[in-house]
């Protein structure tokens, strides 16, 4: 593997440490929100939502329509403390993660620029950068990695990240089982889970990750502030119902 240069995500790394609390960060006043009808519904609305000068929790954006993993959603590792013995994320399981995440960085390859804050880092997509699935790579595994040549070999071309698919031209990253904490990632608990445009206006889930129009995912982003320490909250309805007052959310 030799050759390769990691760009590890400094925003999650910062964020990660507050993992395991079991609210939202004190200092974070933005969050996206996305609520579905039960754990096996690949369909949410998603809202973005800011505290005001009052304290006062105001929706800003939304709520859009977003598809999700087409099993739906199983609890992820994030910035909560999951319930004792439920179902957690894993590699290939086709359910989104549930909780609360940080926001990373944005991966792109469309002609027309992203607005947004540039605290939050972007990369430009090209043929040398892979973003690490494969479970034979533990020490890889859920990373972005970027190669000193294009991607040549099989292993290369089945880990490189996305070069002509539209859906995947923007891509923000949804801090599930990221790099940045210790013991993470853990293999097998999930990767590659990102915001990105969803496919075929809307009738299609994904294998884990939160899709939204291209208009409505472009307006999100550039609303954030990485300031403002922006998370995703991802949640059946009554799962958000029952810790809301707990976790402290909107």
């Amino acid at each position: 593997m030799r050759g390769m240069k990691h760009f590890l995500l400094i925003l999650c790394s910062v964020l990660l440490c507050a993992l395991a609390q079991a609210q939202l960060p004190k200092e974070c006043t933005q969050v996206v929100v996305g609520i579905t009808e039960g754990w096996n519904s690949s369909y949410a609305k998603v809202s973005l939502v800011e505290k005001n000068a009052k304290g006062q929790w105001v929706r800003v954006l939304g709520p859009f329509s977003a598809r999700l993993g087409r099993n739906g959603t199983a609890w992820g590792l994030g910035l909560h403390a999951n319930p004792r013995g439920v179902t957690l994320k894993k590699e290939g399981d086709g359910r989104s993660p549930a909780g609360v995440f940080a926001i990373g960085g944005l991966w792109t390859t469309t002609k027309t620029p992203v607005k947004h804050d540039r605290a939050l880092p972007e990369v430009k997509v090209g043929p040398n950068d892979l973003w690490v699935t494969d479970l034979n790579t533990p020490q890889y595994y859920n990373r972005y990695v970027r190669l000193d040549h294009p991607a040549a070999t099989p292993w290369e071309l089945h880990e490189q990240m996305k070069q002509t698919d539209y859906p995947h031209s923007i891509k923000m990253l949804i801090c599930h089982n990221t790099a940045g904490t210790p013991g993470r990632p853990v293999l097998g608990g999930g990767s590659s889970i990102f915001f990105h445009i969803w496919r075929n206006d809307g009738a299609a889930p994904t294998a884990g990750c939160t899709t939204l129009r291209e208009q409505e995912l472009r307006a999100i982003i550039s609303r954030l502030s990485v300031a403002r320490h922006p998370v995703y909250v991802l949640l059946p309805s009554a799962e958000y119902v029952r810790l809301r007052p707990s976790w402290r959310l909107p």
